[in-house]
């Protein structure tokens, strides 16, 4: 909701020269270290934070044009309602903010923890949004495991990175001495090669007895195990709220689109994460690690994404919870009126 706030905003962010960039000044940490503070339901924000899609280099894009005409007041006035993925106190500022342009807002989320509330018979647990195969060993791995004594790492399923970006995480994740269950997707390194790039023996023998390494999972059973003390994420908006759902801190490396804005509502507003620099380093993971697991951070952002998670129990049970009974409301109102 908070990035849906800023796409209302993006012909004045054009207006104010801001976007597109004159040059190459834009992708400099000085630049991206300044803040605007004008957007309604945003508050004080850095260049750094804002949606990737507004650094496009010229006004003709077809990403920034998309999201500018498809919130253009023509689209907006002719919506009987706006479905967002989000529940009222996570994102207050932004949801009154939106609620003046809106005619009709209803947060549903987490729908992930949502669905559970629906009867299993329909077999909606079923239903996968990726085409991945689960790896269904990491689960027993994971139950040989200590309480809150694993970091899963999992960058979702469209995030690439260079192969230098891959050894840093790796290294940095071995050198931590903590427990890991890492996502490695086949075409999670950039490379021309259809192969996947291996890991190193050296690396294979030093985690053997920490490691356990997958192409893919099912994310809601792995988070919900007792076994995971972190979540190092790219910041996808799911990943975000199924942490959240279960009360997982995250260590926070956004790839593109909202997952800056995400990161920013992690670390700052919501004091469930800890940031990663783009310019990822093997001994930034390592202290990161540590920290999240075993530090005084690690113990203050676990605490507060507690908090968050009996905030979500709150919103989807169905005695009065605000995000079901929007649910129901908008089927009432919307979808059988």
């Amino acid at each position: 909701m908070t990035v849906l706030c800023f796409f209302q905003y993006y012909p004045q962010i054009i207006e104010r020269r801001i976007s597109p960039p004159k040059d190459d000044s834009y992708l400099r940490r000085e630049f991206m270290e300044q803040t605007i503070d004008w957007i309604p339901g945003i508050g004080s924000i850095r260049l750094g934070d804002i949606p990737t899609s507004i650094w496009a280099t010229n006004s003709y894009d077809p990403i920034l044009n998309f999201i500018i005409d498809q919130c253009s007041s023509t689209i907006v006035n002719r919506s009987s309602a706006v479905l967002i993925h989000t529940f009222d106190a996570l994102e207050p500022q932004a949801l009154t903010s939106l609620s003046s342009i809106f005619n009709r807002i209803y947060t549903i989320g987490p729908l992930s923890l949502l669905a559970k509330q629906i009867s299993p018979d329909t077999g909606i647990e079923k239903l996968r949004s990726n085409l991945w195969r689960n790896d269904s060993d990491c689960i027993e791995w994971l139950d040989s495991r200590d309480p809150a004594s694993v970091i899963y790492v999992n960058f979702g399923s469209t995030t690439v990175m260079t192969s230098r970006q891959f050894e840093e995480f790796g290294w940095g994740l071995a050198n931590s001495m903590k427990n890991f269950l890492w996502i490695v997707r086949p075409d999670l390194v950039i490379s021309d090669d259809v192969v996947p790039l291996p890991l190193p023996p050296e690396y294979l023998f030093q985690v053997k007895d920490r490691g356990k390494i997958v192409t893919w999972c099912d994310q809601v059973l792995v988070l919900e195990h007792p076994a995971i003390g972190g979540f190092l994420t790219h910041c996808g908006w799911n990943s975000i709220f199924e942490s959240l759902s279960f009360g997982v801190p995250m260590l926070c490396w956004p790839f593109f689109g909202d997952q800056q804005t995400n990161r920013m509502c992690c670390c700052k507003k919501w004091g469930v994460g800890i940031g990663i620099e783009e310019d990822v380093k093997r001994e930034e993971i390592e202290r990161i690690v540590k920290e999240v697991m075993e530090g005084e951070k690690g113990k203050e952002i676990k605490r507060k994404a507690m908090e968050w998670k009996q905030e979500i129990q709150k919103v989807v049970n169905p005695n009065g919870g605000s995000s079901y009974l929007n649910l129901d409301k908008l089927i009432e109102e919307v979808l059988l009126c």
